[in-house]
């Protein structure tokens, strides 16, 4: 017997396929510093766990499929605070943000509809939208221009009458980029004239530098029926293993939509809940230490990228992520041999190949997506080991 064909074609994480190599380097004693994945290091608050501990619960039973009502509030709250007009009808609570991008894509297209994602981008947006057979069509952005949007001409050359969607993380994975409010004003308009959703993943909204700020989707009064936000508490909090994300719209379709799937799955986890209500009642003031911490990381790591010979790495305004473009034959040949073949002091680094972040065939075969989620000292030491490997390495271009 034999798994379906779709299941064939489902996508390997390309994050996540090269962790044998790792475990194996592992084995032979060499120090892995991983800067492959977004996990952060800081510290997850401690109410989260404090909260969970204090529950009383005498059973353990199914929460309502839209979430626990006082998340929901927590959660609406939290909006408010950043002049984000979303009541708690019109929040869902979801198993991370993943589901709700999932949801997302199944929410506003049929089977052979396509949405309209700046390439590269999260690469699980492409095994989101693969079981639902939607399709995604990249707007390619390069690294030599720090990965802006083109114009609104080239944007709309895009829209065929097949298009439902637009869909982009801001601030962005895997470029860190954070797009400028007159962009989203654009891409807002765009969406209003050719009337189509804008799918707004902005689970990284509070991490921008340089005095930068994230504007919101749902800051644009009027295209809120055509939003749909996407949150986590995974990276705002450090959070990651709680599985709590979050879906908001106004549009009452896509709500009610929703609901019915949030029935189908029955619930999210009622403890996780819990402890995420906790996370989001936190003072806003604990990003600002945060932000400063990971600011520090990435000036870093790309202050070390720029001075290496060969090496093309724009400074990234947001999220904890870059993207380098590197004097070598093959990114994915140059992750594993960093993991097979090359160790200083019995110490090697894990990177991230971008090639499968885009949807265009050929782009980013010499690029890796770089996240800044080790503390400073080791991330230095990171960066001295990824040089000494660029120099190293016997395809280097």
């Amino acid at each position: 017997m034999k798994a379906s064909k779709r299941s064939y074609d489902l996508q390997a994480s390309p994050i996540r396929k090269l962790v044998p190599y790792a475990n194996e380097a592992k084995k032979r004693g060499i120090k892995i510093y991983h800067l492959n994945i977004g996990q952060p290091d800081i510290e997850t608050p401690k109410v989260f766990m404090e909260a969970v501990k204090k529950a009383d619960v005498e059973v353990l039973a199914y929460a309502d499929s839209n979430g626990w009502e006082p998340l929901r509030e927590s959660i609406s709250k939290y909006y408010k605070r950043i002049n984000l007009p979303y009541e708690v009808e019109d929040i869902i609570i979801t198993n991370g943000g993943s589901e709700a991008l999932q949801w997302a894509f199944l929410l506003t297209c049929d089977p052979g509809e396509e949405i309209l994602v700046p390439e590269p981008f999260y690469t699980n947006y492409r095994g989101f939208a693969a079981p639902y057979d939607v399709v995604i069509k990249p707007i390619t952005t390069k690294p030599d221009d720090g990965f802006v949007l083109p114009g609104r001409e080239v944007l709309e050359s895009l829209i065929t009458d097949k298009t439902r969607a637009i869909a982009l993380s801001n601030p962005g994975n895997p470029t860190g980029v954070v797009y400028s409010k007159e962009q989203v004003r654009m891409l807002s308009d765009i969406a209003r004239d050719h009337n189509l959703f804008i799918v707004a993943d902005e689970v990284y909204r509070e991490f921008c530098y340089d005095g930068k700020e994230a504007t919101s989707f749902g800051s644009m009064t009027d295209i809120l029926d055509r939003v749909i936000i996407v949150d986590s508490v995974s990276k705002r909090f450090s959070a990651c293993g709680a599985r709590i994300g979050s879906l908001a719209s106004k549009n009452r379709d896509i709500m009610t939509a929703a609901l019915k799937l949030g029935q189908a799955r029955l619930c999210v986890p009622t403890l996780e809940m819990i402890g995420a209500k906790a996370l989001y009642d936190l003072d806003p003031d604990y990003f600002t230490p945060i932000r400063e911490r990971y600011e520090a990381r990435r000036n870093i790591m790309i202050d070390a990228l720029q001075k290496m010979d060969g090496v093309l790495c724009e400074r990234p305004g947001g999220a904890f992520y870059a993207i380098a473009k590197l004097p070598v034959d093959n990114a994915e040949k140059f992750a594993i041999w960093l993991l097979t073949d090359f160790q200083v002091d019995s110490k090697s680094v894990m990177v991230a190949p971008v090639e499968n972040f885009y949807q265009t065939p050929g782009m980013g075969m010499d690029e890796v997506r770089l996240a800044y989620v080790l503390n400073t000292d080791d991330l230095a030491e990171a960066m001295r080991i990824l040089e000494i490997a660029l120099k190293a390495y016997p395809g280097r271009t």
